[in-house]
């Protein structure tokens, strides 16, 4: 890198003259990889005018030391790499720089810290690369703390903090801080205005709004809380939040859910039980604002943690995106997925290369009798054998925290060489790659039909719903032949809202015809059985 600079001296003689000062010119020659963002001429001398130096001696060998350490990440970061929010690697400084792309007059520049353009990306060195940048990158010189206290629009958000003893946890540097998971946050300050138009006028009434114990030191004080439900653990910026569909608050298990719809990230926006809910957005001109210890968002109005019960949730797995947007398909025709697309799926997941999997709509039996009349076949071996793979999951719609039990509709198939797949179920938390077995598990055979137990009331013969339901099987669809059936697989205990992915191992055979239709999240107090459909998708209430 340094040979380089040297080279270039029209460019980056200035800069040269800073590696000297600073005493890093050495270490920039030395074997390693390396990303640098290498400040022009006219950038320093920019830089120098605005701190009102004459010269680069006019500067510390210090501070210059720490400006390089600024500009440098111990990795080779290609412009290809780059994703707008920061990227993933902290500069030598112990900060993070955010990338994004910006259309000024018609062409597109990418922008790093919202502070310089790139003019020259790419420029390989034999220890990494280097980005010209046509102005110098600041740090950060205040905590998330401090940020806030910093705008006067946040005066009431900063008295609560600091009443409730929360701002010194978020005044402490990454270095000094010794709780892991609390080196980096990302706090969602509410602005006067928003409190104002919630009624909130002060912070006297703030407290008598949100403190049921007088004192909200106390970590289980719900105004203690609500501040908690501000911040995110992590530095999050716009493009990290939209990147998982739920973030887990400092308020003991609350999440706050996250969505993008155009260019507006939505918070808490969100359907619970068929009833809308508007969230707020995230205001992006005033949003990404980087702390030495994390980043700052601005929300669009006021909002505090929701209290939600669980509920039932159908998920039909034949909604997901890719198969909905192939409008030639999707309720008509059915359509098999090379292993190309089905590995591009971005709601299902398969533990290796998948063929044979296809959306089947309108068959005779497989998906006549089945939700929306169609279902996804699903090839599944023990151990990935015959090129096949070996568990497919699932990511769920959005799931209230508590207990459910977790049924799979399905349409039994033999194949005609009458081998079986028998699979277990495991859960795990979108963004983690964690899954668990579910509790109280139960196994799936798709060969094995509804048991046909019947009763007979008032001389009829009928189905004995209970006695079905006791050993894990009932109805779900009009059709109660015994092949169109629903396999209870185990108990779900969610301790957080969000969203999930449930996963299908196989644990014994192979087989291509595994006919999945709907999986059903039931909270374990409520009735299994009711509503059930019809294949258009209409509900049968309980008589």
């Amino acid at each position: 890198m340094t040979q380089y600079l040297i080279n270039n001296p029209t460019e980056f003689s200035e800069l040269n003259k800073i590696l000297e000062r600073s005493e890093t010119a050495s270490f920039l020659n030395a074997y390693g990889s390396y990303t640098f963002f290498a400040p022009t001429n006219t950038a320093i001398k920019a830089y120098l005018q605005e701190k009102g130096k004459a010269t680069i001696d006019d500067i510390s060998p210090a501070d210059w030391k720490s400006f390089v350490r600024f500009h440098l990440l111990e990795d080779s970061i290609p412009t290809s790499q780059f994703t707008d929010g920061k990227l993933f690697q902290l500069t030598m400084f112990g900060q993070y720089l955010t990338t994004a792309s910006e259309n000024l007059a018609g062409v597109t520049k990418i922008r790093i810290n919202k502070q310089a353009n790139i003019l020259n990306a790419n420029i390989s060195v034999g220890n990494g690369l280097i980005h010209s940048v046509d102005h110098v990158l600041m740090p950060a010189t205040l905590s998330v703390a401090q940020t806030i206290a910093a705008n006067p629009d946040y005066s009431i958000f900063t008295q609560a903090l600091k009443e409730s003893g929360i701002f010194e946890s978020l005044n402490i540097s990454p270095a000094d801080n010794p709780i892991i998971n609390k080196k980096w946050l990302t706090v969602i300050p509410e602005t006067d205005a928003m409190f104002k138009k919630a009624g909130i006028n002060n912070y006297v009434q703030l407290k008598e709004k949100y403190s049921n114990t007088g004192n909200p030191k106390l970590l289980t004080d719900s105004l203690h809380l609500f501040l908690d439900y501000h911040i995110l653990y992590d530095a999050k910026y716009l493009a990290d939040i939209i990147t998982s569909t739920a973030h887990n608050t400092l308020a003991p298990l609350e999440v706050l859910t996250a969505k993008l719809v155009g260019e507006t990230v939505l918070m808490n926006y969100d359907t619970f039980n068929g009833i809308h809910e508007e969230g707020f957005s995230l205001v992006r001109e005033k949003s990404d604002v980087t702390a030495i210890n994390g980043v700052v968002h601005q929300p669009s109005a006021h909002f505090s943690i929701k209290l939600r019960a669980p509920f039932r949730v159908d998920f039909d797995v034949a909604t997901f995106p890719e198969i909905m947007k192939n409008t030639e398909y999707y309720k008509k025709l059915s359509y098999e997925f090379t292993p190309e697309e089905t590995a591009a799926l971005t709601e299902i997941k398969f533990s290796g290369t998948e063929k044979g999997f296809i959306y089947r709509q309108g068959s005779a039996g497989t998906s006549k009798t089945s939700l929306n009349g169609d279902i996804l076949v699903v090839p599944l071996a023990t151990g990935g054998a015959s090129d096949r793979s070996e568990w497919v999951e699932f990511r769920t719609p959005l799931l209230i925290k508590g207990k459910y039990k977790v049924w799979v509709g399905y349409y039994t198939q033999a194949q005609s060489t009458n081998t079986t797949t028998e699979i277990q179920a495991l859960i795990g938390a979108d963004g983690s790659v964690d899954r668990t077995p579910l509790s109280n598990a139960r196994t799936l055979n798709f060969t094995v039909k509804r048991p046909g137990i019947n009763k007979t009331v008032n001389g009829v013969s009928v189905i004995d719903v209970e006695a079905e339901e006791a050993i894990g099987f009932k109805t779900y669809m009009a059709n109660t032949a015994g092949a169109q059936v629903s396999k209870m697989m185990g108990i779900a205990d969610l301790s957080t809202t969000g969203r999930y992915w449930l996963r299908f191992k196989a644990i014994n055979g192979s087989q291509t015809t595994n006919n999945i239709d709907l999986i059903q999240f039931i909270p374990i107090n409520d009735d299994q059985q009711y509503w059930k459909y019809n294949p258009d998708g209409t509900k049968i209430l309980k008589p």
